[in-house]
């Protein structure tokens, strides 16, 4: 999406806030040798997580460019909200930029975010180039990278991140069940009432995955067949099951030790 005005300028970062890879950034230094790209996330909110690996490989394909990338995890719960929890939650994955800890939301209202994941592409000079609202729009994406980058000095373009955009008929996706708050509300953690009391959901999708926190373990059962064990590392998301096409299906967590669980997510996939 391209502003509708040319001269929004970059806010400044509030000070205070942390920054996981790195110094306080300071906005007007970042654009002032060429693009930043700010992004905005949560680690316990699937299409956040699924964005990532873009966002990363963005990041590295172009820094020879010139091109700055930062995060901002703007969390919705206690869910890696401390400086410690979202450093072990990033370890998890492989972000190859800082993050700052946005607990507070004051980025996240100064950028005017709409949800998760925000894409904010600031131009040489720090005025807004490029946004996005939610997943998807990669090409979209890196072409307004591309562009604002061509227009700099420095190496030559390297080839895109996404390569050329399909072409032909593309598959029909199913919509996947709504995120479930086994807790009661996003900001209210699920753990058992009584020692051995299962979780146990149904879901349409192509996958689900589980917000988790704590340390402990997760025997999984899908469709009723054990699956598997998670062993917690870090709060965030972790895979439950996934499925080549949309359909239906039920999933079971039975917890050992302290394990919380803040939400489930589930993946779209195509559609017999």
């Amino acid at each position: 999406m391209r502003p509708e005005r040319d001269n929004i300028a970059i806010p400044p970062f509030p000070p205070g806030t942390t920054w996981i890879g790195t110094e306080a950034p300071v906005s007007e230094r970042l654009t002032a040798r060429a693009a930043l790209l700010v992004h905005f996330f949560e680690l316990g909110e699937l299409s956040s997580v699924r964005t990532l690996p873009f966002i990363s490989a963005l990041a590295r394909r172009y820094a020879e460019n010139g091109l700055s990338v930062l995060g901002v995890h703007s969390p919705r719960s206690r869910l890696a909200a401390s400086d410690e929890a979202l450093e072990a939650g990033l370890e998890r994955l492989d972000v190859a930029f800082p993050v700052g800890n946005d607990h507070e939301h004051r980025i996240w209202h100064a950028y005017g975010c709409q949800g998760w994941p925000s894409t904010f592409l600031w131009g040489q000079g720090g005025t807004l180039r490029y946004a996005h609202f939610g997943e998807g729009a990669y090409h979209e994406t890196e072409e307004a990278v591309r562009a604002e980058l061509a227009l700099g000095e420095g190496h030559e373009l390297p080839e895109p991140v996404m390569g050329p955009p399909p072409t032909g008929e593309q598959p029909r996706i199913g919509k996947p069940s709504a995120e479930v708050f086994p807790g009661g509300s996003h900001d209210v953690p699920w753990t058992p009432s009584q020692p051995g009391e299962p979780l146990e959901v149904e879901y349409a999708g192509a996958g689900a995955w589980a917000a988790l926190e704590g340390t402990g373990t997760i025997d999984l059962s899908v469709d009723g067949e054990p699956t598997g064990e998670i062993v917690l590392g870090g709060p965030g998301l972790y895979e439950l099951s996934g499925h080549p096409e949309h359909g239906m299906h039920e999933v079971r967590l039975d917890l050992g030790g302290d394990v919380r669980v803040w939400s489930l997510a589930f993946a779209p996939g195509p559609e017999r």
